[in-house]
């Protein structure tokens, strides 16, 4: 991501600025867990392509930095929500909110994480932006709810799959795109075209996410862990329709029934491998990523679109 870095470097500073100041409060507790939050912070993917649609457009301006702000409000929002739906205690190998301050607190800094972001929008009159996110997150409680629908047979189409992703993950970056894009960009068309690249991003980025469980690599998560939440992502679905019926029924009863024995979830990962699970998934991933290069070439070649086809391929490339 070095090319995008240099190209936004000022930006992210300015963003960073905005960022904390809109997540200030005048309650002590509350300002200690933000400062918490801000100190925290990850790779800022998603602010990162706000910004960088936004100047595909145009120059980045206080609406810009305000959607960004809002991106990453609702995204911080809806982690923190998530580790308490999960029971998390880390998140990226730092103590999660609810593990610091119990599941009450943390449910009422998601709150306020959410209503801040929304008061963001509509006390600058960003109407447009609000609109686009507010779907998102529309979509993001959808998906998960559909996940855990379709986690209590453990029987789920492919298609299915990719709807909860495309709620649950891509919607978020397809609406970063739009949103920045829609702060520079006059041609609602050209937005579209942006939330298509972003969502095509996202569906590529989950995909990345769902093969780390079949690794190696050192993730933040352990190996399996998808499997031991009982949750179907494409290495095992195309496994369990593809396999024979005795191991489907063996797989299945595993992740029921002995979903936390670590040799019985190696065999699981095993099995996925054998079956050829891992390696379709990546084809998809690649589909995907390639799908979101062609959207993007259709703009003009400039130092903007090289940084955003380097942010794609890192999606895809990533090792974290």
């Amino acid at each position: 991501m070095e090319k995008a870095l240099q190209i936004i470097s000022a930006e992210l500073s300015e963003f960073e600025d905005h960022f904390r100041e809109a997540v200030k409060s005048k309650v002590p507790l509350l300002d200690r867990i933000m400062h918490y939050i801000v100190k925290r912070k990850g790779k800022q993917l998603r602010p990162m392509f706000v910004l960088l649609s936004a100047r595909l457009g145009g120059e980045v301006n206080l609406s810009t930095y305000r959607a960004a702000s809002l991106v990453e409000l609702l995204h911080t929002a809806t982690l923190v929500h998530d580790d308490v739906v999960d029971d998390a205690l880390e998140r990226r190998s730092f103590f999660s909110i609810n593990a610091l301050w119990k599941n009450k607190i943390a449910v009422l800094v998601g709150d306020y994480l959410l209503s801040k972001g929304l008061l963001l929008s509509l006390d600058n009159a960003d109407h447009k932006v609000l609109q686009i996110m507010s779907n998102a997150v529309k979509m993001m409680s959808e998906g998960e709810l559909l996940q855990i629908e379709k986690a209590r047979n453990l029987n789920l189409d492919e298609n299915i799959y990719y709807e909860i992703i495309n709620g649950k993950t891509a919607s978020l970056l397809a609406s970063a795109c739009a949103a920045g894009a829609s702060t520079t960009f006059t041609d609602d068309g050209k937005v579209e075209q942006m939330k298509l690249f972003g969502q095509k991003v996202g569906m590529a980025f989950q995909l990345k996410d769902d093969l780390f469980d079949y690794g190696n690599e050192d993730v933040g998560k352990p190996t399996g862990n998808d499997i031991k939440e009982k949750k179907l992502t494409l290495p095992l679905i195309y496994t369990l329709n593809t396999c024979s019926k005795q191991l489907k029924r063996q797989i299945i009863y595993i992740i029921k029934n002995e979903n936390t024995d670590k040799e019985k979830v190696k065999f699981v990962i095993n099995a996925v491998e054998e079956a050829g699970g891992i390696k379709y998934a990546r084809q998809k991933m690649l589909a995907f990523k390639d799908e979101a290069l062609a959207t993007l070439y259709q703009f003009p070649k400039s130092g903007i679109r090289d940084a955003l086809e380097e942010m794609v391929i890192y999606t895809t490339d990533r090792n974290i």
